[in-house]
């Protein structure tokens, strides 16, 4: 069953009926569901569908013939073969003057990688035939940081040339509970923090199964789907995956700033920037800066990708237990010891994509600009200060608390909020507190008072 991308199908299907050319460039990271939502797109329409390989060109182009031929002249496939790329590409402009067709071209960096005169190919015959066809041609991607810079860049061959492009995110929480729906509320959130929401996780998720279950089979069981997840991608993409691992870990245990992350993997900070530059155009890991501020040496690194997140939080370091079997014991008294703290950044990011949902039903006190996390010091008390959330626009804002605990949050927590507005000049502010399980009573009496505090639990986010 199809789920989720209903905006990226809308889209592709308003450009096919243009019935004029299209060049769609579709790029993600690996898992994130980039050939399904394609193999959808497709599946009522002409199309012709290739994989590329890590492979030369010779060997690409073989392929290809044969997946045209399938679909364009049966008789022929297997038997003839394209005698160069030039050749294939006059082949489909033919084709494609009078009668719409799709061509699908899966993993595009492998066919660029082993034949690298491809793009500059490609780019002359979008200029000298293509853009007079009927041919809607979609090149896409894994490898992020190619697809940015090789095709989509000004300094690659191919840039102006597209009339889309699709950057792949992983779901959000509230588009990935359609995959585990016979759960309870707080185990839909759990799921949703180790799966990350990439769709070919979810889809590992089993509803006939318990949470505790599923936790220890995909993740400590030695044969488990996610046990060597986070290994494999990184030798799948990087050069050196041995020192991006010390990174992650690293930033897994606490170190958030470059010269701590630097000092732990004991490697120079030049080095370390630059690794960690790669990782963030792989999407593991995020630079971010307090939400009032664009550029700032208070800047923080973080695990961006949550199934990264835990496994480096939990299986990372308790892998000679795991292939010990000793994976329900590491749930017990591990995972569940801890799940509670490491829920907590989780929680704050369900609960600025709530506020963003509820931004789309134009449900706040006012249109926010920019929403995220702010930390700084406060010179009065003489300390940092953190904040969960802090969405504004002009002299508006909104301060949010967010609590992953079974305890109900009560009125200081409020106060605190308060004091820390007192940091910004807003003329409007106000006050919204997340809460896990609920709200003391003294805290429901001042909230009921007050238009511009507003009390919100978990089970009714949901």
């Amino acid at each position: 069953m199809f789920i989720g991308r209903n905006a990226e199908l809308k889209k592709l299907n308003e450009m096919y009926l243009s019935d004029k050319f299209e060049c769609a460039i579709i790029y993600g990271r690996r898992r994130v569901g980039k050939t399904t939502l394609i193999k959808e797109f497709i599946k009522d329409k002409k199309a012709i569908y290739f994989v590329a390989r890590e492979a030369d060109g010779s060997v690409n182009l073989t392929g290809f013939s044969n997946d045209v031929y399938s679909v364009t002249a049966k008789e022929l496939a297997q038997k003839a073969f394209f005698a160069d790329w030039e050749g294939a590409f006059d082949y489909i402009y033919n084709i494609s003057m009078e009668n719409r067709i799709v061509l699908a071209v899966d993993e595009y960096p492998y066919l660029a990688g082993g034949f690298s005169p491809i793009s500059s190919i490609l780019q002359a015959h979008i200029d000298s035939q293509f853009k007079d066809s009927k041919l809607f041609l979609i090149l896409c991607g894994s490898s992020m940081s190619f697809m940015e810079t090789q095709v989509l860049s000004y300094k690659s061959p191919l840039y102006g040339r597209r009339t889309a492009q699709f950057k792949i995110m992983p779901f959000g929480f509230f588009e990935s509970i359609s995959f585990f729906e016979t759960f309870s509320k707080t185990d839909k959130a759990i799921l949703y923090s180790i799966t990350g929401g990439i769709p070919e996780y979810l889809t590992k998720i089993e509803a006939s199964k318990l949470i505790d279950e599923n936790i220890i089979d995909l993740f400590l069981t030695a044969s488990g789907h996610l046990y060597e997840e986070p290994s494999n991608l990184l030798k799948q993409e990087l050069r050196e995956p041995a020192a991006y691992n010390g990174i992650i870990e690293a930033i897994a245990r606490g170190a958030t700033r470059l010269n701590e992350i630097s000092t732990k993997c004991g490697m120079g900070s030049n080095k370390c920037a630059k690794y960690l530059k790669s990782l963030i155009s792989l999407g593991i890991v995020k630079k971010e800066f307090p939400v009032t501020e664009t550029s700032s040496k208070k800047s923080i690194y973080l695990l961006d990708d949550m199934m990264f997140r835990f496994w480096y939080r939990f299986v990372f370091p308790n892998m000679s237990g795991i292939v010990s079997g000793l994976g329900r014991a590491i749930y017990d008294y591990d995972v569940m010891e801890n799940l509670s703290a490491y829920m907590g950044l989780i929680f704050e990011e369900i609960c600025k994509q709530y506020l963003i949902e509820e931004a789309k039903r134009n449900a706040l006190p006012f249109f926010i600009g920019k929403v995220g996390r702010w930390w700084g010091s406060n010179p009065k008390e003489k300390r940092q200060e953190e904040i969960d959330i802090l969405a504004y626009h002009k002299d508006a804002a909104l301060f949010g608390e967010c609590k992953w605990t079974n305890a109900p949050v009560d009125i200081n927590v409020l106060r605190d909020l308060e004091a820390q507005s007192s940091l910004f000049s807003y003329k409007s502010k106000w006050f919204w507190l997340f809460a896990k399980t609920g709200f003391t009573d003294r805290l429901a009496a001042e909230a009921e008072k007050r238009e511009n505090v507003r009390l919100i639990r978990f089970d009714d986010m949901v």
